[in-house]
């Protein structure tokens, strides 16, 4: 048993680990989203960054020096291990965010998948020789870890997120400071103890435990932190970029979605309510690749809206422990009201609300907004909710122009039997992922995931081998004998 859950009782017991030792000081209670005390935590202190930068430099230089099959082998040894240990590491997502066991059970394949890729990147790590004119030069170019990165990671996908961060930065020879969402910590500290089990030397990945207004600013201001890889919210991004900027560190960026599915008369209606209704109330609607505005031509919106309603109110709300629930509660009370402020905004616009009726918080009944004016609110914002907007266009080519008319640029969707409509559509829709006949939720470890505009900086992508990217840099090498 980890040493996360206290042997004496049935509440864990979550602190940080700086150097493979736990640290923290003042402790407050982890109330999971429907009140339940689970989990005590104890919080670092500004003086737990600074020790873990310098166990993380210290650790550094031999871990740089480990053979990159090796360090890759740490990763697929640590991937057979939550294997192991599935169901403790959903039981754990599912207390403290409230995910159904199912969709907990989910996200940790996804983080054996991006660990098992991850790993196997140890023997592809390659650089490059350039052709010269002279016979006794060789000129190669060869990619070297960064030093020490720090990865801020969010609630929503508190495993899976943490995993498509560590296992990149990790197989390149980087040491890591993980600073995990306050509202779910246990999956990071959890990962951490596991990949030290599978052979991960101390020091090398350290978590800190904290709040964002103080030990996450420590880490993204701290000298000795060569890059930062946020995913969040864009306000917050911003103001990381900024200190970054400050500073000349390397940052990357994974914040906001407001994504969109478009609908053409062609398609199957009953088919096309299902995906959508997976893409906007699985997982609560709290992914940022959730779809949250659905745009319909004429000849399929009434049969769609019809089917999707259906589907919403069809949809079993329960806690997330209850393994007949399809939707869980949303993270909070604060989320449930932020979500419920964004719907009867709506309304007032002038909006239909359709469902099953309110559920009380933090749960939130699946809902389906119709008769929307062209400017209204939901349709420029995240909602991180189980509600979708509906829009009746003319053409594919006014949804086109809605779709591109948000300040995010994260994922968007085509529904559609038409291949001429789905390549104009890849075409020209501003996002940097698109899909033909697919949710928008979900990827694959070896493919880039990565935004447009507001939805990410755009510079470094996530995932697949591209990710090596950000936590490398190139260095030539002339050698003439």
């Amino acid at each position: 048993m980890s040493s996360v859950r206290d042997l004496t009782s049935n509440i864990s017991v979550i602190a940080g680990r700086v150097n493979g030792n736990r640290v923290g000081g003042s402790t407050r209670m982890l109330h999971g989203p429907t009140g339940d005390l689970v989990a005590h935590v104890s919080l670092c202190g500004i003086q737990d960054v600074d020790a873990a930068v310098d166990a993380a430099a210290d650790a550094q230089h031999a871990w740089r020096r480990t053979p990159a099959p090796r360090r890759g082998e740490v990763l697929s040894r640590a991937a057979v291990l939550l294997a192991q240990r599935r169901a403790e590491f959903a039981t754990t997502i599912t207390l403290e965010e409230g995910k159904t066991l199912r969709e907990a059970g989910a996200e940790v394949d996804r983080a054996i998948d991006y660990l098992s890729f991850f790993g196997a990147e140890g023997w592809r790590l390659a650089g490059q020789e350039f052709a010269n004119l002279e016979p006794n030069l060789r000129i190669t170019s060869r990619r070297e870890p960064l030093g020490v990165v720090g990865l801020i990671t969010p609630w929503n996908f508190p495993l899976a997120i943490p995993a498509w961060k560590i296992g990149p930065a990790l197989v390149a020879g980087n040491a890591v400071i993980l600073k995990p969402a306050l509202e779910a910590p246990g999956p990071s500290v959890l990962l951490a103890e596991l990949l030290e089990s599978a052979g991960l030397p101390p020091g090398v990945l350290n978590v800190l435990v904290g709040d964002g207004g103080t030990i996450g600013a420590a880490v993204v201001a701290h000298p000795g932190i060569h890059a930062i890889s946020f995913t969040g919210s864009t306000e917050v991004g911003r103001r990381i970029a900024a200190v970054c900027g400050q500073r000349m560190a390397r940052v990357q960026l994974e914040l906001g979605g407001s994504n969109a599915t478009v609908v053409l008369d062609d398609a199957d209606p009953d088919s096309a309510a299902d995906l959508i209704a997976r893409s906007a109330f699985g997982l609560t609607g709290q992914a940022c690749t959730a779809t949250s505005r659905v745009y319909c031509t004429p000849g399929i919106a009434s049969s769609l809206v019809e089917a999707l309603v259906a589907r919403a109110r069809s949809l079993r709300i329960g806690d997330g422990t209850d393994p007949s629930a399809d939707v869980g509660p949303l993270v909070s009370t604060a989320a449930h009201a932020r979500v419920a402020d964004i719907v009867d905004t709506a309304v007032r616009e002038g909006a239909v609300r359709h469902g099953r009726g309110a559920a009380a918080p933090p749960f939130f009944e699946p809902t389906v907004l119709t008769s929307l004016p062209p400017d209204a609110h939901i349709l420029q914002t995240e909602v991180f909710g189980p509600v979708v907007a509906v829009v009746e266009v003319p053409s594919l080519e006014e949804a086109i122009a809605c779709v591109n008319a948000s300040r995010y640029g994260l994922v968007a969707s085509i529904l559609t039997n038409s291949l001429s409509a789905a390549q104009t559509f890849t075409d020209e829709v501003r996002a940097g992922t698109v899909k033909v006949n697919e949710t928008t939720t979900g990827n694959q470890p070896n493919v880039p995931f990565g935004g447009l505009k507001d939805s990410s900086n755009a510079a470094f992508k996530e995932q697949g081998s591209v990710a090596l990217d950000f936590y490398t840099v190139s260095k030539s090498v002339y050698v003439r004998w």
